[in-house]
């Protein structure tokens, strides 16, 4: 599931910077970036991490920046001061103008990161929670606009089946009609309770039963159903229930020899595949 959250935390004159974001990925794939002096916390900014997210390629990106306000004038100073050192000292003119400054005082996306200490930690720590706070809400709400449109698919699958389940009644008959029409073309006039008929129309019906196949598949519907709406981990769950479901739909194809039964199975297929799609991006 994608997800963006960035969030910023005190730190004396400047201010840390967590941004979170994700795309998807069938399993959780974590990166990060991080001040070498800051390494220690990556381990507990990950577990951070692995709290709200099971799924997706998650970058972490921390960083420092002079905190808006006051504290960039105070920082323009002995930045120019060390630009004037550093020209004196390889013998070129330094003179500063307006523009010079202004991006001096605008420009806050770099700054000397302070050595790893508590009130570093605190801080990254902090606007990490907060950054995932922001990011894990952005995923939930994706996972509500998922929920509904699985529900929607749901109920096109269960529409499919239930055409199934009422043309399934009428595929013997329809056989029984073919196969005595097919012997009077061939000059076979054989009374339909003839006992070579009736065996073969038992075969038949036995052979194109698909009444387990339809429990089974409600079941696994149903269960798909309570899944989906539960609370915890939807994806790998729900991702094996679908197989399940996809089973009996090609067993019911597979079985059934019937025209208008193979149609509704294509749909059936199509839909399927459609939510498998969408919960390889879910948790």
């Amino acid at each position: 599931m994608t997800g963006f959250g960035r969030a910023t935390a005190s730190l004396g004159d400047a201010a840390v910077v967590v941004q979170v974001n994700s795309v998807n990925r069938k399993s959780l794939d974590l990166s990060m970036r991080l001040p070498d002096a800051w390494s220690p916390l990556e381990a507990k900014v990950a577990e951070l991490v692995r709290a709200v997210a099971a799924r997706g390629k998650v970058h972490v990106q921390i960083g420092i920046e002079a905190a808006a306000g006051e504290g960039e004038e105070g920082r323009v100073g002995p930045a120019l001061a060390r630009l004037k050192a550093a020209a004196e000292a390889h013998g070129v003119l330094f003179a500063p103008d307006a523009r010079l400054i202004w991006e001096m005082m605008t420009d806050r996306r770099t700054m000397a990161e302070p050595e790893l200490d508590e009130a570093v930690e605190v801080a990254v720590l902090a606007a990490a929670k907060e950054a995932l706070q922001a990011f894990a809400a952005m995923r939930a709400k994706e996972g509500e606009a998922l929920l509904n449109d699985f529900l929607t698919r749901l109920d096109a699958l269960k529409r499919q089946v239930a055409a199934v389940r009422e043309r399934a009644p009428a595929v013997v008959p329809a056989y029984r009609e073919a196969l005595t029409k097919r012997l009077r073309e061939l000059g076979l006039e054989l009374d339909p309770e003839d006992e070579r008929v009736l065996k073969e129309l038992a075969f038949f019906a036995d052979r194109c039963d698909i009444a387990e196949e339809l429990t089974r598949l409600d079941s696994h519907l149903q269960q798909f159903e309570q899944h989906i709406k539960g609370d915890g981990e939807i994806g790998r769950k729900g991702e094996f229930i679908l197989q399940e479901i996809g089973r009996e739909i090609h067993t019911i194809g597979s079985k059934a020899n019937d025209l208008e039964i193979a149609k509704h199975v294509i749909e059936l297929k199509n839909e399927l595949e459609r939510i498998r799609e969408q919960i390889a991006n879910v948790e």
